[in-house]
């Protein structure tokens, strides 16, 4: 027993040398018990606790605007930070196990909340078909199923569409995204939403206009709730 255990210690040691892994916040190399991100990367992830906070950002944003149930980001955006290395990685380079790490590690704070225990499906933000070929994947498709497969709330990705595939507009104005997206979101199999508490799930919540169009096609289905949560809020 001793012998082979030796032997997996050895085999492990030889492919952290022929094929390294990285982290995925400071791009450093991970240590053996380390996984997606170091140790380091972890205790300085810049968490909002939006979720123990009365009033938070995205509160303020949607105020009179969208009404919700609950809103969240897990960690602030820091241009050049831990925070925007993690949703590159995850949007631009396919590293699909952030998803899932940040899924599993967030499921676990909002578990016991009881506006979480009343949200019966979550939608991710949709990419354009002709965008989810390009990338082959939605950057939010792993972080959803972690959060379904750690609170039991099935995913539902054929209700909410995009139907106009625009270009990025990244640097504009809450009012010039939301004319952006104006018309951009529909709904398909209404009947599986209606009366239902849906949780939209997106990457970064930067003025909201994306979660907001999303949420307004959500509200016209009758007796919906929508909760919000993103991975990220951008203080830009």
């Amino acid at each position: 027993f001793n012998m082979l255990k030796i032997f997996d210690e050895i085999q492990k040691n030889l492919l952290n040398v022929l094929f390294p892994v990285f982290c995925n916040g400071c791009s450093n190399l991970l240590l053996k018990n380390e996984n997606v991100i170091c140790t380091k990367c972890i205790h300085n992830l810049p968490f909002t606790c939006h979720h123990n906070i009365k009033e938070t950002e995205i509160d303020k944003v949607f105020y009179g605007i969208v009404p919700f149930e609950f809103a969240a980001s897990i960690l602030y955006f820091t241009k050049k930070g831990i925070s925007q290395n993690l949703i590159h990685n995850l949007k631009y380079r396919n590293r699909q196990e952030i998803g899932t790490y940040l899924g599993d590690l967030y499921a676990k704070e909002i578990l016991n909340l009881e506006t979480i225990q009343t949200i019966d499906l979550i939608i991710p933000v949709p990419l354009h078909k002709k965008k989810f070929h390009e990338r082959g994947y939605n950057q939010v498709t792993t972080f959803c199923k972690a959060i379904e497969k750690n609170l039991a709330i099935p995913v539902l990705d054929d209700v909410l569409v995009k139907k106009q595939h625009l270009k990025s507009v990244t640097n504009k104005s809450k009012e010039s995204r939301l004319e952006h997206n104006k018309n951009v979101f529909s709904i398909e199999n209404q009947h599986k939403i209606e009366g239902k508490h849906v949780l939209i799930v997106d990457d970064v919540f930067t003025t909201g206009a994306t979660i907001e169009a999303c949420a307004k096609e959500i509200l016209k289905i009758k007796n919906t709730k929508i909760s919000i949560l993103t991975m990220a809020y951008s203080q830009s």
